[in-house]
């Protein structure tokens, strides 16, 4: 597998350590680390990871303000979060805030090597129990939205065909040039999307359309 720029985010100093050792020995190079919330901004914005391996539960701002401010500002980086918590909230937030996966820290150390390997690669990955968790906040919506006698929005067949293409992880001129339209267009149709299903980014939109059948799910193997 190719190198990539990886970013190491914990208050935990040997959790760290043999996470970095094990990555390293999968062929990622460790591009930065941090132990709290302001050295997470800091050493983010001048190292410029492609992937950030994130704890929820750090000193202020904590994980999830981070991935907000981060992907605000690098919207290309890819997060994982690797947490202590399996709680609903935490899952669920961390995904509001952009995060690409949410792996519980109980995980084995190859499936923690794996689930880095994935998000590096643009998949979404979940500890099993928490991608039903997350599925199931999309379950009112995907009514809503595709059921006609549901009160509330309706996507247009084309915003659904953008929506099916942007959940296979096609960017958005792929899409406009399958699509025969603009790359303004194709950001519009996603901005209705997203504005309709009060989704926030396009981690949700896979979700949804996985949930929905629109997206199959990634082969585990």
């Amino acid at each position: 597998m190719e190198a990539r720029r990886v970013m190491l985010v914990d208050d935990h100093p040997m959790w760290i350590e043999a996470l970095g050792e094990d990555l390293v020995q999968a062929g990622f190079e460790i591009a930065a680390v941090a132990h709290d919330g302001q050295e997470c901004l800091r050493r983010a914005r001048a190292a410029r990871p492609d992937v950030i391996v994130m704890d929820l539960r750090i000193p202020e701002p904590d994980g999830a303000t981070c991935i907000q401010v981060l992907l605000r500002d690098f919207p290309e980086t890819k997060v994982l979060v690797v947490s202590a918590s399996g709680e609903r909230e935490d899952v669920l937030r961390a995904v509001k805030a952009g995060a690409k996966g949410y792996l519980v820290k109980s995980a084995s150390r190859a499936e923690l090597v794996e689930g880095v390997c994935r998000t590096a690669q643009g998949d979404a990955v979940f500890t099993p129990g928490l991608a039903g968790l997350v599925l199931g906040e999309f379950r009112r919506m995907a009514t809503i939205a595709h059921d006609p006698g549901a009160e509330g929005p309706q996507l247009t067949p084309r915003e659904t065909d953008v929506l099916r293409r942007v959940a296979k992880g096609m960017a958005y001129r792929e899409i406009a040039v399958e699509l025969f339209v603009s790359h303004r267009t194709v950001q519009n149709h996603v901005q209705n999307v997203l504005r309709k299903l009060q989704l926030h980014n396009r981690v949700e939109l896979t979700l949804y359309a996985l949930e929905v059948g629109l997206a199959e799910p990634e082969d585990p193997r």
